[in-house]
Parts: C-alpha cells; structure tokens; sequence
C-alpha cells in the first residue's frame, strides 16, 4: 500500500499512529507529500481530486481518503483489538471523539494557513479568535472526560493525541496545558506511546 503523508499534518499521523497500532505499517510505503492550498500538487491530485493527505492507496489499486476513511479501513486488516469499537455505546463514543478532535484540527490548520500562508495585511483576526474558541471548546470537552479514559486507546484518543501534538507543534505559545491540566497529564504519558513517539511533528 502506499500512503501519502506529510510528517506535519495531524490527520496523516491519525492514519500513521493507526497503523502501527494495528501493526501493519510495514505494508505501507510512506510517501512524503507536499500540499499548499494555493499551489497544487498534480501529483497528489491523482490519488485524491481533492488535493488533500492523507491518501492511500490499496494493495488492490483503489485509492481512499480522507484520515477517517483511511483510519478506519486500516482498522480491518489485522486481528488485534479494534481501535474502531464495533457496536454499542463504546463505538459511538469513540466516533463522537473522532469527530470532536478532527473539527478541532480542522480549525487548528485553518488557523495556520490564516497565519503562515495569507499575507500579514490580508489577515482576519476575528475570524483567527473564532477558529481558536472552538480549539479550546473542544479543549475544555476533553478535559471533562480524560480521567475515565485509563488505558482505553482507540480512534478517539488518537485524535485527541494528535490534537494536543499538533498545537505543541504549530501553536506552542497558545499554552493550552494551562487550564486543562488532566488533559495535559494524559498527553504526557500517552507521548511515550510507541506510535505516538513515532510520530512525532519534525522538530
């Protein structure tokens, strides 16, 4: 299989961490990609019209995307626990957190384009602020419930995961331990996690 990725982009470490958790990332090429949302990649755009990592494609030549199809096709070739519980309140809390994280990262990468790619001149600091409440909203929600997680680690603390990563990586000075300090404690531990480690945002 070959999955495209860039090594900053928190929905391509979604599909990676999974993948090693379900111990399958030895059938998958890692292909670094390059993405702007102004300037295409024709080459990209092959694997998915909508330009956007991750993609992947099968061993079977069919290719899919976005992270939550990726993940949780992944999530079928082995034969260990399910990081996609399969029925019943777990299954639904776990997409509930899939959801929570994923617009969180959505609004963190929006954030970063606003700042790193649109001219200084051009930039909307309400529209930054508006992104940012909806950070910290979901934030604030991870809080509430991290304590009864205990080892539980499934596509919903994945992505809870790559959250807190992502805004150490991109969003350092936005201190978002301060006020979320069981979130905080379960990221520490959770970063020694071997598919966590792995992963981690180049320096």
């Amino acid at each position: 299989m070959k999955l495209r990725i860039n090594r900053a982009s928190p929905f391509a470490r979604k599909a990676r961490i999974v993948a090693r958790e379900a111990g399958i990332s030895n059938r998958i090429e890692e292909v670094e990609t390059t993405v702007s949302p102004v300037v295409a990649n024709e080459a990209l755009a092959q694997d998915n019209p909508l330009i956007k990592i991750p993609a992947l494609v099968t061993d079977t030549g069919e290719t899919l995307y976005d992270s939550r199809v990726i993940c949780e096709y992944l999530d079928t070739l082995h034969s260990g626990l399910r990081l996609f519980p399969e029925a019943g309140p777990q299954r639904f809390a776990a997409l509930r957190r899939q959801a929570l994280t994923d617009g969180m990262l959505d609004a963190a990468v929006l954030c970063r384009y606003e700042l790193a790619v649109r001219p200084e001149a051009t930039r909307w600091p309400d529209w930054i602020a508006g992104q940012k409440r909806k950070i910290f909203g979901g934030l604030a929600a991870l809080e509430t419930e991290v304590s009864s997680w205990a080892d539980e680690f499934n596509v919903g603390q994945i992505g809870a995961a790559c959250v807190c990563g992502y805004l150490d990586f991109r969003f350092a000075d936005w201190h978002w331990r301060s006020g979320h300090p069981h979130l905080a404690a379960w990221n520490e531990r959770i970063t020694r996690r071997p598919s966590v480690a792995d992963t981690t945002p180049p320096a």
